[in-house]
């Protein structure tokens, strides 16, 4: 999980690196309260969601505006799963977002919200990943 929390955390060095120019209080794709655990001290805390442009941004607060700082980030582009995660936390409406090497944890107020965001998540992984290569498809029935 380290590595999801560094690209996350970064943003208060970087910035304008981070959110790539997304006017994430402008019209985004989804908003809504999580419950997310800290990187360090594991409490759960309660955090502003927006997802906008591939990018996943938490705040404090609900009143967010073009001045307001994201307390983090994360690239969803760089996720490869989305999806329920109730048998692994033992709590209802829990979802994780997964990387290679990292797993954030997620707690909805509901079932409907905590599908609602696994969809859109999962189609914005979809959007803003980088399309597989000529040179990375494997065609075993080539193969001799």
């Amino acid at each position: 999980m380290a590595s999801l929390w560094r690209a996350a955390l970064a943003l208060t060095q970087t910035q304008s690196t981070q959110t790539d120019g997304v006017e994430f209080w402008s019209n985004p794709e989804r908003t809504g309260w999580l419950m997310k655990q800290g990187e360090h001290i594991k409490t759960w805390r309660r955090r502003w969601f927006i997802l906008k442009q591939g990018k996943l941004f938490w705040f404090k607060d609900s009143t967010v505006t073009r001045v307001c700082k994201p307390r983090g980030v994360i690239p969803v582009a760089s996720c490869l799963t989305v999806k329920g995660a109730e048998d692994v936390l033992h709590k209802q409406n829990a979802f994780e977002l997964s990387t290679r090497s990292d797993t954030m944890y997620f707690i909805a107020d509901s079932e409907k919200e905590k599908e609602d965001w696994i969809n859109s998540i999962g189609r914005s992984i979809v959007q803003h990943s980088r399309s597989v290569t000529d040179s990375e498809i494997v065609d075993y029935e080539s193969k001799s």
